[in-house]
């Protein structure tokens, strides 16, 4: 998958939590996000107000457009190596569960059909009778 097609994909699945996505969807989402904050908060820093730094509008609604397609490619991501989407939870323990996150995130998906779906191939945009979205 392509930089262009993940991006297609997470706005394209806004708020999917069904299905599975590829890793390569995951990552670039990821990715696509933090440049674009990074890019919001250079050039829209925010003001401070009794030493306490404010982020800009810009980037609170930045954050909350992103949020549920954020969550949703996340869930679809732990769907594809095999975990339920609550596993997301494990972002709330510090340090441990970050780690335990990442390698399941990094982790490379089921090849074979699993609870939540069929492995996500190549040369489909859409699920069809999968019951679940898969990323191109």
């Amino acid at each position: 998958m392509t930089f262009a097609q993940a991006i297609t994909s997470y706005w394209k699945n806004y708020v999917v939590f069904n299905g599975r996505s590829r890793r390569s969807a995951y990552w670039y989402s990821v990715l696509f996000t933090a440049l674009i904050s990074m890019a919001i908060g250079i050039a829209f820093p925010g003001h401070t107000v009794d030493n306490v730094r404010q982020q800009s509008v810009i980037s609170d609604l930045w954050s909350l457009a992103t949020f549920l397609p954020s969550l949703a490619v996340g869930v679809r991501r732990l769907h594809d190596v095999g975990r339920s989407g609550w596993y997301l939870c494990w972002a709330l323990l510090p340090i441990v569960g970050w780690i335990f996150l990442i390698v399941a995130l990094a982790k490379d998906g089921d090849k074979e059909a699993n609870k939540y779906g069929q492995p996500v191939t190549g040369d489909s945009a859409s699920s069809k009778g999968t019951g679940g979205t898969q990323d191109y």
